[in-house]
């Protein structure tokens, strides 16, 4: 089918380079570019619900819950304290 169409300016500009840098005629170009906007796009199409299976979680024995942020603790004090007491050279 053959017709004329006017293009956007940046439209055109994306055409061109998509046909210099895929060295295609532009009519090809052209028809996959319009083709792919028309298909139906994966998230349009019936996917199952994703689901998620929960398991209860325990601590091994040894791990303190009280204690796990006690290093990024540590480093964050020794990182004020770097700046307010900068170490002389």
């Amino acid at each position: 089918m053959r017709t004329t169409l006017t293009l956007d300016e940046d439209v055109a500009r994306l055409l061109a380079d998509e046909v210099h840098r895929q060295r295609r005629p532009f009519k090809q170009v052209l028809n996959d570019a319009v083709r792919r906007g028309l298909t139906p796009r994966l998230a349009d199409a019936d996917v199952p619900a994703y689901r998620i299976v929960p398991h209860r979680g325990k601590l091994r024995p040894g791990f303190d819950p009280t204690a796990f942020n006690r290093l990024v603790d540590e480093l964050e004090d020794d990182a004020i304290a770097a700046k307010l007491h900068p170490r002389r050279r």
